[in-house]
């Protein structure tokens, strides 16, 4: 990968910091680089072909979501997915996209209601596949987060996404809860198709233990 720096606009170099940070974050949640791993910003630099302005910017907002941890002038560290961690950020989760159902379902046009209960028809077979969960459900509240009318919430949600992969990589729902689940997944396709707000975001929240 090779990102050209340009100085032309501030624009442009917001749009630089975004792919150092979405490039770094990646690499996180791929598991290329490993809870403990070191990440040097000067490297990260010379390896993209930009300044260590952007990879700094990009580090902090990582180390924001909790992704790593900066030792001033020395190195950057990934940072270990503890059992608590996941805990938190399915809790996260579980009101972002809460709030995603709420906002998002009731604005959905017909054609847009179809669309999204195929989104969720998709979480059906995924339950026994953290990999698969994790995408299904990814898919399904970045569709109505993007169609909440609110940009602040849409922008958090963005933001958080690589966190909340990197830390639910591995998450599973129990073996023992997967047929409650499954019907929780019809209930809200239905609740999607004629367009309850409430009841989405009741059932989203139920989705992540919350």
């Amino acid at each position: 990968m090779s990102i050209i720096e340009s100085n032309h606009t501030g624009e442009t170099k917001q749009l630089l910091a975004d792919e150092v940070f979405h490039h770094i974050g990646q690499r996180i949640v791929d598991g290329v680089l490993e809870p403990g791993d070191r990440i040097r910003d000067v490297v990260v630099a010379e390896e993209l072909r930009v300044s260590r302005t952007p990879v700094r910017e990009a580090l902090q907002r990582l180390e924001r979501l909790g992704l790593v941890t900066m030792y001033p002038s020395r190195y950057t560290e990934v940072t270990h997915v503890t059992p608590e961690l996941v805990e938190q950020t399915l809790e996260f989760a579980g009101y972002q996209a809460g709030i995603s159902a709420r906002m998002g379902v009731p604005w959905l046009d017909p054609g847009e209601r179809i669309s999204a209960s195929l989104l969720v028809e998709e979480m059906f077979d995924s339950l026994d596949d953290p990999q698969a969960t994790l995408k299904t459900r990814g898919a399904v509240f970045s569709f109505l987060s993007a169609r909440s009318r609110n940009q602040r919430h849409a922008a958090v949600v963005r933001e958080s996404a690589v966190a909340v992969a990197r830390n639910l990589r591995d998450w599973l729902v129990p073996e023992e809860d997967r047929a409650r689940m499954r019907q929780v997944y019809v209930d809200l396709r239905e609740a999607v198709l004629r367009g309850d707000g409430d009841d989405a975001e009741s059932l989203v929240r139920t989705m992540h233990y919350v």
